[in-house]
């Protein structure tokens, strides 16, 4: 078949072969993306000073159940204005301050630029000859995340989908060094704060270990893992003939943003022969920080670590990576496919597949080769301490207040309260909380997230925007107590 002509920019396509991406189509591609930006910066004005609509889930899901897939539109600005109708009008705006929700960071632009070339070049970074420049990119971008851990030069690995996917790798490697020495599969433990992500147990899951092969440590009155309470646990597990193949340590607890004494828990998974695992998906930020690196001390002793580059790195999801210590270790993930990375094959040794529980896989790592190289890291680490320093001053103002009380003082960017005037029973604020939440929410007034603590509902502040304010984020905890208070009239006015 013969290639069809390029078309004018703005004359939507009909031959067969139009919508690939080709050179003889490049006016299409253009003209295409630029009716996609424009609609989307439409959309972004047309939200501004809303986190989002609110809309319940039975009134989003029927119009998408109402389309027929199998009638195409046939037309780009129908096709845009129909997504606008599906999914922009009602979607959840991460860059506005009212949005205090969950760890989704605003995004940075040149971030966004690089989308274009990942999307559009689609390069597979698993094997050389699917991404060539790409898999340099990435191995220069991990190199240098080893080097701001402090590892040494026999350091490796390799971007991943996020922190969950980071953490199973971690834990298959650490799982699959105990079985070479030796250790009995059955007997294999792994010991994690009981504040750590939920992650650790899917993995362990997943891994074939059983759910009761996770053991967790009791917190201190910082949120942090307890020193005294882990090593205990560990010479029990020892006595009691287990194998300890982890430990896992946490810099940035999701709830708390908790930083684990990571010199004193790295020494006892030390000294008891343990891998020890890092997951700083959260805290990894601080690697960019120049005020607030000592905060990471100790992390130089890990085995591996996880980063979440979509989290206090500003980028798009998804960018998240597992770097660990030692390259060789990263063995333990390798399969040979002939035809795939052949043993003796020419590209063998830049086979990123080699490394990675994926095969194919995006070239995410652009997105942040582009921020560090038109923005700089030190840039990304002042936005880091802007989140951590907003969240401290939101802190105050609530510690100040006698409407409201803090489950613990901030540590990164989360604050975790909620509404307890004088005389409100501890039962009547654990029953306001998801109520309030809900409320917020189906108002469009704003975002936030709840969570459960020693048994106990509260309220959670997650604050990822360097643009927002304290005057912002307090105006959205007056608006959930005045939810609240308006809640507890009605129910005195019926009663």
């Amino acid at each position: 078949m013969a290639a069809p002509p390029a078309q004018s920019p703005g004359v939507d396509q009909v031959h067969p072969l139009s919508h690939l991406f080709h050179p003889r189509h490049a006016a299409m591609y253009a003209a295409t993306m630029r009716r996609g930006v424009d609609h989307l910066t439409a959309a972004l004005a047309r939200a501004e000073g809303r986190a989002s609509t609110g809309v319940a889930p039975a009134q989003a899901a029927k119009p998408v159940a109402d389309v027929d897939l199998d009638a195409p539109l046939l037309d780009v600005d129908a096709a845009l204005e129909e997504v606008t109708r599906l999914y922009l009008d009602d979607a959840v705006w991460f860059h506005e301050p009212t949005y205090a929700a969950h760890l989704n960071c605003p995004v940075v632009i040149p971030a966004l630029l690089a989308e274009v070339f990942v999307s559009g070049v689609n390069s597979s970074l698993d094997t050389f000859d699917q991404s060539v420049g790409g898999t340099f990119i990435e191995r220069r971008l991990v190199e240098w995340t080893a080097g701001r851990l402090g590892f040494g030069p026999g350091a490796d690995g390799v971007f991943t989908s996020g922190g969950t996917q980071s953490n199973l790798q971690a834990l298959l490697l650490a799982r699959d060094h105990a079985l070479a020495s030796g250790a009995d599969a059955t007997r294999l433990r792994v010991v994690a704060s009981a504040d750590g992500h939920f992650s650790v147990q899917k993995a362990v899951r997943l891994l074939g270990l059983g759910d009761d092969a996770v053991v967790t440590v009791p917190v201190d009155h910082r949120r942090r893992m307890d020193v005294v309470a882990l090593a205990a646990t560990l010479a029990r597990l020892a006595a009691a003939g287990d194998h300890v193949a982890a430990v896992v340590a946490t810099a940035g607890t999701t709830d708390f943003g908790a930083v684990d004494p990571l010199p004193e828990v790295g020494a006892l998974a030390r000294a008891h022969g343990a891998w020890f695992h890092v997951d700083a998906a959260y805290g990894g930020g601080l690697l960019a920080s120049t005020t607030r690196r000592h905060w990471l001390a100790g992390i130089e002793a890990a085995d591996s670590v996880t980063i979440d580059y979509h989290k206090t790195w500003f980028q798009p999801v998804s960018s998240s990576a597992l770097v660990v210590a030692d390259a060789r270790h990263l063995g333990h993930v390798t399969w040979h496919a002939d035809y795939l990375n052949p043993r003796g094959g020419v590209h063998v040794s830049a086979n990123q597949v080699d490394k990675s529980i994926q095969t194919t896989r995006r070239f995410d790592a652009l997105k942040l080769w582009m921020t560090l190289r038109v923005m700089g890291a030190d840039r990304v680490g002042e936005y880091v301490d802007t989140v951590v320093d907003l969240a401290a001053e939101v802190g105050r103002r609530l510690a100040a207040r006698d409407d409201v009380e803090l489950a613990a003082d901030p540590q990164l960017s989360t604050v975790v309260w909620r509404y307890r005037p004088a005389g409100l029973s501890v039962a009547e604020a654990d029953r306001l909380v998801p109520l309030v939440r809900a409320a917020l929410h189906a108002r469009g007034q704003g975002m936030v997230a709840s969570t459960k603590v020693d048994g106990h509902a509260w309220l959670k502040l997650t604050l990822l925007n360097p643009m927002a304010t304290a005057d912002d984020v307090v105006g959205v905890v007056d608006a959930l107590v005045a939810i609240a208070t308006e809640l507890l009239d009605d129910e005195e006015d019926v009663a």
